[in-house]
Order: C-alpha cells, then sequence, then structure tokens
C-alpha cells in the first residue's frame, strides 16, 4: 500500500489577521497525517504574529519580513516546503472539507498536478456557489490557458518538483504564468472531478482588473501565439458581456 504524500499547505498573509485565522482553522481540520503547514507573513503589525504564536505546534514553516508582494511571499513558500506536493491556501481561502486531501489520493495517487472545482465565498463566508463563467475544463492542459485561470489556484495541487518560482516582472498574474510553466512540465494531470477549495474573492488582481486583463495579454503572447490571443479576448470578452447580462454576477 502507497503512503499518502506528503502536503505542504502554504499560506501568504499580510495584516488580515481576521481571513488568517479562518484559513488557519480550515487548514487544521484536515483529516490528513502527512500535511505541513508552511505561512509567509510579509511582516503584519496588526496580531497576525500573535496567531501565529498560539499555534507555532502546528505551523512547520514559518517567516515574517518584508516582501516585494504576493509573488514574491509565495516563492519563499516554495523555498520552505518539504513536502512532495504544494497547495496554496492564502488568508481567507479554504479547504473545501476536512477529508478533500485523504479523497483526492484515493482517486489516482502519484500525479503531477491534481485540479478540481472551487466555490465562491465573501468575507462573511457566504456562498455563492461554484464558479460559472470559467469552469475546469475536463482535460486540462496548458493550451487551456490561453482562456486565463480556468482552474483557480486554490484548486490546484502540484508535485513540488516540478514548480518554478513565480516570475516576478508579473505584478498580477505570475500565478497564471506558472500554472502554464508547471502543465508544460506534467504528464499526469488528474482531473478530480471534486471541489477542492473555497475561494474567497474580490483578490489582489480582481481589485485592479485592468491592469491585469493588459498584463495578462502580454504574458499570453510569450506562450501562444498573439493573433490567437486577441482573437481568443475578443470571444471572452463577448461572452463576458452575455453572462454579466443574463446572470447580473461576476463569478
Amino acid at each position: 500500500m502507497i503512503e499518502n504524500p506528503k502536503i505542504s499547505v502554504i499560506t501568504v498573509v499580510y495584516n488580515n489577521k481576521d481571513n488568517f485565522r479562518t484559513t488557519l482553522e480550515c487548514v487544521k481540520r484536515l483529516k490528513y497525517e502527512n500535511l505541513e503547514y508552511v505561512v509567509v507573513d510579509g511582516g503584519s503589525t496588526d496580531g497576525t504574529l500573535d496567531i501565529v504564536e498560539q499555534n507555532k505546534s502546528f505551523i512547520k514553516k514559518f517567516v515574517s519580513e518584508k516582501d516585494n508582494g504576493i509573488y514574491d511571499a509565495m516563492n519563499k513558500g516554495l523555498a520552505l516546503a518539504t513536502g512532495g506536493y504544494v497547495w496554496f491556501m492564502n488568508a481567507g481561502d479554504e479547504p473545501a472539507h476536512e477529508n478533500i486531501l485523504t479523497d483526492i489520493f484515493r482517486i489516482e495517487k502519484d500525479g503531477d498536478v491534481y485540479y478540481g472545482d472551487t466555490e465562491m465565498i465573501d468575507s462573511d463566508g457566504t456562498s455563492y456557489g461554484k464558479k460559472t463563467l470559467k469552469t475546469p475544463p475536463e482535460n486540462l492542459t496548458w493550451k487551456k490557458m490561453i482562456d486565463g485561470m480556468v482552474v483557480t489556484h486554490q484548486s490546484l495541487i502540484v508535485k513540488k518538483s516540478l514548480c518554478e518560482n513565480y516570475d516576478l516582472n508579473y505584478k498580477y498574474i505570475a500565478d497564471i504564468d506558472w500554472t502554464i510553466k508547471l502543465l508544460k512540465k506534467s504528464t499526469k494531470i488528474v482531473n478530480t472531478h471534486l471541489v477542492l477549495s473555497r475561494f474567497l474573492i474580490g483578490g489582489y488582481s480582481r481589485k485592479n482588473t485592468i491592469k491585469s486583463l493588459r498584463e495578462r495579454f502580454r504574458m499570453l503572447c510569450t506562450h501562444f501565439n498573439c493573433i490567437h490571443v486577441l482573437l481568443n479576448h475578443i470571444k471572452l470578452s463577448f461572452k463576458f458581456t452575455v453572462y454579466i447580462i443574463k446572470r447580473r454576477k461576476l463569478l
């Protein structure tokens, strides 16, 4: 019987104690013994470090220092992680439920990437259901990423040996670039057909939508033909407009 692999759950946080506490408590409830919790703090002054101190027996790796943004902090998390797989679960995000990791590795062993769906929640914990505008493809490949983040970052569990650092030349969409590079190197990509995470809406890139879209176009042109990227953006813009008119929501 193959032992379940070691998972490094990585949380980055900066002056966000309430959301961090929520994520921490959800990670603590995971019924999965081979787990390492890694916390990267950007030098918080709001009481986040008090929560870390209260849970130092559970938090296996921790650093608190000024960083150069969220992706720099995530790179630090990758450097600290010692698990065979990494799972980013940032402040405010939650694993879908306490048995989710056991359920994932019951489906398939030794995948390069495990992915699934995402439940959207707000800061009060109110659920808006699963993502509806972009849903995980049945067969995920790097080429599907021309549509952007078709799988949320919190619903990807990936083999650490395949991970590169996030490219800090990108301020808003380094996670999409990182995922494309990862998928290019992956041969066993497992669709779990499960909801893997609960994602707190209103994140960093959502607050900088226009800048994020411009940067995304530039980044995608490094992986795809620019004409194809442009035509695809026109198609997605039309689809997005129709979606908003029909449903009057952004999720």
